[in-house]
C-alpha cells in the first residue's frame, strides 16, 4: 500500500559519531504494522537516489497512529532522510514483509547486535501485552553505542537485560554470542527447554546470526532471525533480495527476503549458501 506518512519527529539520538537517528511517523501504517514488518521509504521527489529505503519497524502505536523507526546514516538516502523537517509527508510502501510471532507462554529470548536491537524493540512491546518472560541479550561496540542506542529505554522497561561490548566498557567484554551460550548451559534454561518453554527470535549482522543459528540448533532451540538484505522493489517482484532455505525434505529454495521475510525460520536459513 503506498501511503502518505507524516514526520512528527525526526532527530538524532545519542553522540553524533554514532550517526543514529530516530523518526516518527504519522498515518495509515500504524493500523496494520506487525513487529517485524518493515516500511520502504521514498525519501526525495528527484529520482536521485533512484531506490526507496527499507527501514524496520521498532514502535507501533496505532491509537496515536504513529510508528518508530530507528536508523543509521550509512549513504545518501539516509543522509537526506536525517535533513527531512518536521510536518513533511513522506511517500511510504507498507508494512511489508512477514514479522516475528510472539509466544503466548513461557519465555522468549531477543538476541540482538549492534542496530539489530531496532526492529526487536517491537517484539518487545508486543510481548509485554501477553503472559511471557522477556530475556534480553544486546552486543555492541561499546558503551557509547548502547547508550546513544537508547539503552536507557531498554533497562526503563524493567526487563532481563545482559549485555556485552567488544572493549568491555559496558556488561561482559566479547560477543552476544557468549552470554548465549552461557545462558542456554544455565539449569534453569534447561528446564525451559525440556518443557518446549523457550523461543528465540535474533537480529544483527548475518555473521552473527550464522553464529546464533548454529548454537540453537545444537541447543534446540527454536529460532527466528530478521534477515539483513539490500532490497530494491520491496515488494518480491525484482529479486534481488533472495536467501537461500532448506526445505522440510532437504532440499535447498530461493525466498525473497522483502516478501516471505525479512523474518525466517532461523534453521531453516542455509547461511553462505551458492546456489
Amino acid at each position: 500500500m503506498d501511503l502518505k506518512e507524516k514526520v512528527v519527529f525526526n532527530e538524532r539520538i545519542g553522540h553524533p559519531v554514532q550517526g543514529l537517528y530516530k523518526v516518527v511517523l504519522s498515518g495509515e501504517a500504524a493500523k496494520t504494522a506487525r513487529p517485524g514488518q518493515f516500511l520502504h521509504i521514498q525519501v526525495t521527489d528527484t529520482s536521485d537516489p533512484l531506490l526507496r529505503r527499507p527501514l524496520s519497524i521498532a514502535g507501533i502505536d496505532p491509537e496515536r497512529g504513529e510508528v518508530t523507526i530507528y536508523y543509521r546514516i550509512k549513504g545518501k538516502g539516509t543522509e537526506l532522510l536525517s535533513r527531512i523537517p518536521t510536518d513533511q509527508y513522506l511517500s511510504v510502501l507498507g508494512p511489508l514483509g512477514t514479522g516475528f510471532s510472539i509466544p503466548e507462554k513461557g519465555e522468549l529470548l531477543l538476541i540482538a547486535g549492534g542496530i539489530g536491537m531496532f526492529p526487536l524493540f517491537s517484539v518487545i512491546q508486543a510481548a509485554q501485552k501477553v503472559p511471557v518472560k522477556i530475556k534480553v541479550l544486546w552486543g555492541g561496540e561499546n558503551k557509547d553505542f548502547l547508550d546513544s542506542a537508547d539503552l536507557n529505554l531498554l533497562l526503563q522497561k524493567g526487563l532481563d537485560v545482559e549485555l556485552s561490548t567488544l572493549d568491555g566498557s559496558c556488561g561482559e567484554e566479547g560477543l552476544v554470542t557468549a552470554l548465549l551460550e552461557k545462558y542456554l548451559a544455565d539449569k534453569n534454561t534447561q528446564q525451559l527447554l525440556s518443557k518446549g518453554l523457550l523461543r528465540a527470535a535474533a537480529c544483527g549482522p548475518n555473521g552473527m546470526l550464522k553464529a546464533v543459528a548454529g548454537i540453537c540448533r545444537n541447543n534446540d532451540v527454536p529460532l527466528e532471525v530478521s534477515l539483513e538484505e539490500r532490497m530494491a522493489c520491496g515488494v518480491g517482484a525484482c529479486l534481488g533480495c533472495v536467501c537461500t532455505v532448506r526445505d522440510a525434505n532437504g532440499g535447498l529454495k530461493r525466498k525473497r527476503v522483502c516478501k516471505e521475510g525479512p523474518v525466517m525460520n532461523g534453521q531453516e536459513v542455509v547461511w553462505d549458501a551458492d546456489i
